[in-house]
């Protein structure tokens, strides 16, 4: 039976994360699509029905202070939105609703937090995919005011407009964009970036034995610069599979939609060819 509904999380702080599953109950293939800093499940809509469509059951959360989900009670602040804490969401949604391990696909914030779980967690893992990520970054401490400061010079509309141009090539994407960085809370922007201005998770990637795919925007040239340090680390490894999209940004789901999904597919089906149907996209 194929269903599609929305639900809520209770985490231990009192912040409700928010999360939509669709798909087939009983698929023998679970994907979780994550997003980044101040994005939200809504980024993955048509590409979570696309893939539920093809029998796959598909989790779509919103990371606490985004979307739908809420944030703890006081002013936001660092420690709220650790990477720590908000990878135990994440991992509370899959013992809440995962069938056994999953095949994640996190962008930007989404893979660094999949990292994460992926060193501290491998069993629940049976593949990882990133894009839009650096596997280590270390940004002046100044970059995390950045967000509240376009904020406050531009407002939200024209903050989302402007993030939107420079987001997507994709037009047809761009009010989505701008939306989600209009009603996002530019305090949580400021939070999150104090917390991942600076990390280092390459040792989690060359420890895992698990599946790996990496998809490299080839617009997302600020990224990839970061990608450029760690790829020679990661290439030839048996479980690391590498794409290069030309026409993906930071969004690449955005901007070469039916590439980035024609990628996803053929890397878990590589793996578990059973996983799902074999529907047109």
């Amino acid at each position: 039976m194929s269903i599609s509904r929305q639900d809520m999380l209770e985490r231990p702080d009192g912040t409700r994360i928010a999360y939509e599953v669709l798909g087939p109950e009983d698929a023998t293939r679970t994907v979780v699509l994550v997003h980044g800093l101040a994005a939200a499940g809504a980024q993955f809509a048509a590409d979570a029905m696309a893939f539920a469509a093809r029998g796959n059951r598909v989790l779509v959360p919103d990371l606490r202070g985004h979307g739908r989900s809420t944030r703890p009670p006081s002013d936001p602040a660092a420690q709220d939105f650790t990477i720590p804490l908000m990878t135990a969401d994440m991992e509370a949604l899959l013992e809440a609703e995962a069938n056994g391990p999953v095949h994640w696909v996190g962008n930007s914030l989404g893979g660094i937090l999949g990292l994460h779980l992926l060193a501290r967690a491998p069993r629940r893992f049976a593949s990882f995919a990133s894009f839009g990520t650096a596997h280590r970054l270390n940004l002046p401490r100044a970059s995390a005011g950045s967000i509240g400061l376009a904020y406050r010079l531009f407002g939200p509309r024209l903050s989302g407009a402007i993030t939107a141009r420079f987001t997507t090539d994709n037009v047809a994407a761009r009010p989505l964009v701008a939306r989600l960085i209009a009603q996002f809370d530019p305090r949580v922007g400021m939070a999150i970036a104090q917390n991942v201005r600076r990390y280092d998770l390459l040792e989690a990637a060359l420890g895992s034995t698990c599946p790996m795919l990496i998809i490299e925007g080839g617009r997302d040239r600020l990224v990839n610069l970061a990608l450029a340090r760690s790829l020679p680390q990661l290439r030839g490894r048996p479980n690391l599979t590498h794409v290069h999209l030309k026409e993906g940004g930071h969004c690449a789901n955005l901007d070469a939609k039916d590439a980035w999904r024609s990628t996803l597919l053929a890397f878990w089906e590589s793996m578990d060819p059973a996983g799902g149907a074999s529907q047109d996209l």
